[in-house]
C-alpha cells in the first residue's frame, strides 16, 4: 500500500514531463512541414561515395 504513496506522484509526474514536451515540440515547430523529409529522400540524387566518405561511414582506416 505504501508504494502507490511513491508510485502516484511518479507516474503523474511523468505524465506531465510527457506533456510538457509535446506542447514545446508543437511551440517550436517541430510539425510544421512533414512532408518535404519525405519527399528530399525520394528525389535524392544519389551520388557515389568517395573513399574518405566510405571510411568515415563505415568506422574502417581510423587509428585509435
Amino acid at each position: 500500500m505504501t508504494s502507490i504513496v511513491y508510485l502516484i506522484p511518479i507516474s503523474i509526474g511523468l505524465g506531465l514531463c510527457a506533456l510538457l514536451g509535446f506542447f514545446w515540440s508543437v511551440r517550436a515547430s517541430q510539425y510544421d512541414n512533414m512532408e518535404s523529409d519525405a519527399h528530399r529522400i525520394l528525389e535524392a540524387e544519389d551520388k557515389p561515395m568517395n573513399d574518405a566518405q566510405r571510411r568515415a561511414l563505415t568506422g574502417i582506416g581510423e587509428s585509435s
